[in-house]
């Protein structure tokens, strides 16, 4: 006996609000792009410049009891994370700790890391810090630069595929609802002030990557249903196309979410901002996929019919007419 979230046939409609939900989106990324340029990013070390310590010690490494040993200095963003390598013996436990630049200084005082040690020292009495490095705002400026431009390379990238794979209305309106999605998590960590750094792009670009895997799908079901059901409105193929993937894509965001949802709560604090990111960004990517790239496609419409000239408005949501099923 099968278990089914979704029933064999479904025929609901996704766009008899479409006005509405599009709507929504729309106010919903204004909103975003205001909170953002308001109120800011809470950057992290890798965009904001600070010190990484290398820690060493006979002992093994308890994180948890480092940052309750450091939380007092109110030194801000700190992460702590063990280093693991199978060339250490039991006597070498290895950490790193990322401390953010305090004030307008470059690194950390060298005052605040003998402070930091005294703390760990607590702790742990054989800890020693074999190395410490500092990045400057200098590097993390050019960190912000790069990473938003890899952010516009890869939508840059998929506009063209899209393009290539289908026809130039669906590639703008996949683009269009990536860019929703990006924007709408930017706004989300800006509004909640959580940590945004290196991890977040990554997520960012992952959320990218899942989020066009879900519009291809449907994508493609709509071209072949446009070929199959040639004199039906293009509403209504558009409508057919996304029950018949609904399945499939609650089934693949559901197991998605289980595994996020596991991990946002007993991942711990090193990974909560970005399992955060991939857990929002498979929800609005789901959301996107539907109400915003398939009524961009809508509106813009397709052409059904290449035996006749496309410069009219009549035309619109006639390609593949043609075309043998």
């Amino acid at each position: 006996m099968r278990l089914k979230f979704v029933p064999d046939e479904t025929n609901y409609d996704f766009f008899k609000y479409r006005y509405a939900t599009f709507g929504v989106s729309v106010v919903a990324m204004v909103l975003s792009l205001i909170i953002w340029l308001t109120v800011g990013l809470n950057f992290g070390i890798d965009f904001r410049g600070g010190t990484t310590i290398r820690t060493q010690s006979t002992e093994a490494v308890d994180v948890g009891a480092y940052r309750d040993a450091i939380a007092p200095l109110e030194l801000g963003d700190v992460a702590i994370s063990e280093v693991f390598d199978p060339s250490f013996g039991e006597d070498r436990n290895v950490a790193m700790l990322r401390i953010q630049a305090q004030g307008e200084e470059e690194s950390i005082t060298a005052e605040t890391i003998a402070e930091v040690e005294a703390a760990l020292q607590e702790v742990d009495p054989s800890i020693t810090f074999p190395s410490v490095e500092s990045v400057g705002p200098k590097v993390s400026g050019e960190l912000i630069q790069t990473a938003f431009l890899a952010v516009g390379a890869s939508l840059a990238a998929i506009l063209i595929y899209i393009w290539l794979r289908f026809e130039w209305q669906f590639s703008v309106g996949a683009v269009a609802a990536l860019f929703h999605d990006v924007v709408l998590t930017i706004g989300i960590f800006s509004l909640l002030q959580i940590r945004f750094d290196l991890a977040t792009i990554a997520a960012l670009l992952t959320i990218i990557g899942y989020s066009i895997n879900d519009t291809v799908v449907i994508f493609d079901r709509l071209r072949e249903n446009l070929i199959k059901y040639k004199q039906r409105a293009l509403q209504d193929v558009m409508n057919l196309s996304v029950n018949e993937t609904l399945s499939r894509t609650i089934m693949t965001s559901g197991t998605t979410l289980i595994a996020l949802i596991a991990l946002l709560v007993l991942g711990g604090d090193v990974i909560r901002g970005f399992v955060f990111a991939i857990t929002w960004g498979v929800v609005v990517g789901t959301y996107s996929s539907v109400y915003v790239a398939k009524n961009i496609v809508l509106w813009l419409g397709v052409k059904r019919d290449w035996s006749k000239d496309s410069s009219g408005p009549g035309d619109k949501g006639n390609q593949f007419a043609n075309i043998d099923a």
